[in-house]
């Protein structure tokens, strides 16, 4: 997965100063990002604090885990149905 240039603080940190009062335009043209990415981090961390961006992101790690076991053993199921049912 692409890494972004910015951390999860730093989204943050924009979304914070669109909510003192910062226009997006503005925002956008001082932090080099566009319309598009900001309203995407405003949808995936709007509201957030720092730890609960953190927390999802452990949430969203071990996830990402778990599906990868849960896929990892059904091939191994598939393979075992296979050879019994050939034999």
């Amino acid at each position: 997965m692409r890494r972004g240039r910015f951390t999860e603080d730093q989204i943050i940190g924009v979304l914070r100063e669109h909510e003192v009062g910062v226009k997006t335009a503005e925002l956008c043209r001082k932090h080099g990002i566009s319309d598009a990415t900001f309203y995407n981090w405003k949808a995936k961390y709007g509201g957030m604090t720092v730890s609960e961006a953190a927390r999802l992101r452990a949430l969203e790690d071990e996830n990402r885990r778990l599906k990868k076991l849960l896929a990892e053993s059904m091939l191994d199921v598939s393979a075992l149905k296979d050879l019994l049912g050939k034999n």
